[in-house]
């Protein structure tokens, strides 16, 4: 794999991450799934090296890094086969929006535990009727006095067991022209009438998926991110451009695991004369998906370098097609090491048939493939809407 790309201090990074994958593993993540239990432990060590705060602002204890710096931590403890999918979440989406666009009380408040691993924060957007489209959001907020009354519905949303606080998409009215606008709150775990209901999945990960339900929820007045009228579309594209970046090094990080998997295995496996690796049939597959997956590492370094040095239009087509890219190459690359194991590759003791269902999440969150092809064909090439 090629880092030239990278500074020599990114490169230090993803070896140094890479070893703590290493010393976790697949075995670790099967084990904690098996248990129904949370990675604390990798969690924990991550947060006091420094890697899940990579992306925060050092004076609130973060690595003043950029999601360059944080899409490798997550890339490369995928690639180990210990991904940890709250780091989307957490640092990536709620930790950004709360740097860029929080008070001076919220970014004091969470920074630095979102940075030291110690606070979590969860994320809802998507809603039971709303799905990709944000402008059919239903949860909306009315002032009540000085507080705020949030009411609503929001569906798949990860870890919110284990978050002391949701980050939450909601609608106020703009008091300048009346219209509904998005507006983020911060909604602690234990608020009265903030219900969450686990809901039942096929994917085996750590991370539980919740629907949430709120009815009115009362909020001080600074829960709502960075408060006064610059709430909006801002703010939550802040957070969006980011997930779909660190999807991408979600989706590359599992790829990269499957792939080595299957490298191996066609290394070393024997049932004729030479190693089945040395048939093209089983090679040039596997070429193929490492070449895929490569180039989608391109895009997604070029999404967070944009991102990073503050081109959030440029930011936003490329994270699509970054996250486009490397979800294609990650099914791509599971379905083959698959197959190159053969019935093998469909046993618990190899640990890569649960990966189908897994790979599949990058295609279809945080915004579905269609969606993607749908902002590219408007934004990028011209063409027009059909909705």
């Amino acid at each position: 794999m090629s880092t030239a790309l990278e500074t020599e201090e990114q490169q230090a990074l993803r070896a140094a991450v890479a070893a703590l994958g290493k010393r976790y593993g697949r075995d670790y993540m099967t084990s904690v799934v098996r248990d129904g239990a949370h990675p604390r432990e990798l969690w924990a060590e991550a947060a006091k090296l420094g890697y899940l705060g990579a992306n925060l602002p050092e004076e609130y204890g973060g690595g003043g890094g950029g999601i360059v710096e944080l899409s490798i931590v997550l890339e490369e403890l995928g690639a180990a086969g210990s991904p940890l999918l709250m780091m989307i979440v957490s640092p990536a989406i709620c930790g950004t929006v709360i740097a860029r666009f929080g008070t001076d009380l919220q970014k004091q408040q969470w920074l630095p535990g979102l940075a030291d691993g110690t606070l979590t924060m969860a994320f809802g957007i998507t809603e039971p009727d709303a799905g990709s489209n944000s402008h059919r959001i239903t949860t909306t907020a009315r002032r009540d006095g000085d507080d705020w009354l949030l009411t609503g519905r929001k569906v798949f949303v990860s870890g919110v067991d284990i978050a002391d606080a949701t980050l939450i998409v909601g609608r106020t009215e703009d008091t300048r022209t009346g219209r509904l606008k998005p507006c983020l709150f911060i909604v602690p775990r234990d608020a009265p009438g903030f219900q969450r209901s686990q809901i039942d999945m096929e994917l085996q990960a750590p991370e539980k998926q919740f629907e949430l339900v709120l009815d009115d929820v009362r909020l001080p007045a600074e829960a709502l991110v960075g408060g006064g009228d610059d709430a909006g579309l801002l703010q939550l594209f802040a957070g969006l451009n980011p997930e779909r970046i660190m999807t991408a090094a979600f989706a590359l990080g599992m790829g990269r695991y499957a792939l080595g998997r299957a490298v191996e295995y066609a290394r070393t496996r024997q049932v004729w004369k030479e190693p089945i690796g040395s048939h093209q049939a089983i090679a040039h597959p596997l070429a193929q998906a490492h070449i895929e997956l490569e180039l989608a590492r391109l895009m997604m370094q070029k999404a967070a370098r944009l991102y990073d040095e503050g081109d959030d239009i440029g930011a936003g087509e490329a994270a699509n097609m970054a996250k486009y890219a490397a979800a294609e190459a990650c099914v791509k690359a599971v379905d083959q090491a698959v197959h190159t194991l053969g019935g093998n590759g469909l046993t618990r003791e190899y640990g890569i048939a649960s990966l189908i269902t897994a790979a599949r999440v990058a295609r279809i969150a945080p915004v579905s493939r269609e969606m993607i092809l749908n902002y590219v064909s408007h934004q990028s090439l011209g063409l027009p809407k059909s909705y």
